[in-house]
């Protein structure tokens, strides 16, 4: 089969996954136990004889068929209906928060990526050495700590006792009344906030890169390819990023492209730590007031991120390795 063929192949199964994955989504909601509107009662946020007029707006009275023809119509369309909670639109808070969730996100999960591949490359080749006990033992404790606890010590350490950086929000508090009249200092302003929950996201993730690099360069150093190459007088840098990493980065792709997948899923216990306004947050706050509109559609942009990022890996699988046959 072509490279064209399988294309083809592989977008018409993954609409086929992005139908099921919608009516999975309607109906985990259809068979959760209880009722948002009375939980809003209970709260004292709406008056017991507002529920009907209420679920009438939302649509709720109506069958569950005719839902779930309107559910699917809007998700497709990215119609992702009001909050229960604040009553704006959902696609409209996604998209106010979708820039700090690739701030955050997307900036920890590349330098997690960068950082744990060198280290573990070169825990590879010094495998027995006193620098790859160091890098193994840090890299499972790093990766073994809860994100929450990270955080907190790096707010203890750089905001309560050096006060170097803020300890919550994305930007200075005096913006909203006197915006930053250049570039420069939104730069600045925006990175003196991120710095501490992007340190925690990448100290958290790196061990993780750090372990499976080390893994699968450990197999490929042993091949016979390696050794032609070291006769050959190549350099060690080459042997090891062009050669061996090349022919090991099978198993990297695929938790790359995951970690890519789930980038607007959001970090929400980070996010919860740091206070910090981003999709994870929004999730959080949507599953603690049982938000379900909120939910179904954060649901439904996570899942479509990992269908995506798994077409594209299997796409990369035969650029990186000519052998592989697409089918």
């Amino acid at each position: 089969m072509g490279l064209k063929s399988y294309i083809v192949k592989r977008i018409i199964k993954s609409i086929v996954l992005v139908l099921f994955v919608l009516f999975l989504n309607f109906v985990i909601f259809e068979l959760m136990p209880g009722d948002p509107m009375q939980f809003f009662v209970s709260a004292g946020r709406m008056r017991p004889e507002m529920v009907a007029e209420v679920k009438a707006r939302f649509g709720l009275d109506q069958p569950v068929q005719v839902r779930l023809v309107k559910y699917m119509g809007n998700m497709l369309t990215w119609n992702f209906g009001y909050s229960f909670y604040t009553t704006t639109p959902v696609s409209q808070e996604i998209l106010v928060r979708i820039p700090n969730t690739l701030l955050l996100i997307g900036l920890s999960t590349v330098f997690s990526i960068v950082i744990g591949i060198i280290l573990g490359v070169f825990a590879a080749q010094r495998r027995g050495s006193v620098y790859d006990s160091v890098s193994v033992v840090g890299s499972l404790i790093t990766f073994s700590l809860p994100s929450f606890w990270i955080g907190m010590i790096l707010i203890l350490i750089f905001h309560t006792s050096l006060g170097w950086f803020p300890g919550a929000g994305a930007w200075p508090r005096e913006w909203a009344i006197s915006p930053p009249q250049n570039i420069l200092q939104v730069i600045a302003g925006r990175v003196q906030y991120l710095f501490l929950p992007l340190l925690t996201l990448t100290i958290f993730s790196y061990g993780g890169y750090v372990l499976l690099t080390r893994a699968t360069m450990l197999e490929a150093l042993t091949e016979d390819y390696i050794t032609t190459a070291k006769a050959k007088g190549l350099s060690q840098r080459t042997i090891l990023f062009k050669h061996a990493l090349k022919n090991a980065s099978l198993p990297l792709i695929t938790n790359i492209a995951l970690a890519f997948g789930y980038l607007f899923m959001g970090a929400i216990i980070t996010e919860q730590v740091f206070t910090y306004p981003g999709l994870g947050q929004y999730l959080w706050t949507g599953i603690t007031f049982k938000d379900y509109p909120v939910i179904q559609a954060m649901f439904y942009v996570i899942g479509l991120c990992v269908i995506i990022a798994n077409f594209l890996a299997d796409l990369a699988y035969g650029i990186v390795d000519p052998r592989i046959k697409y089918e």
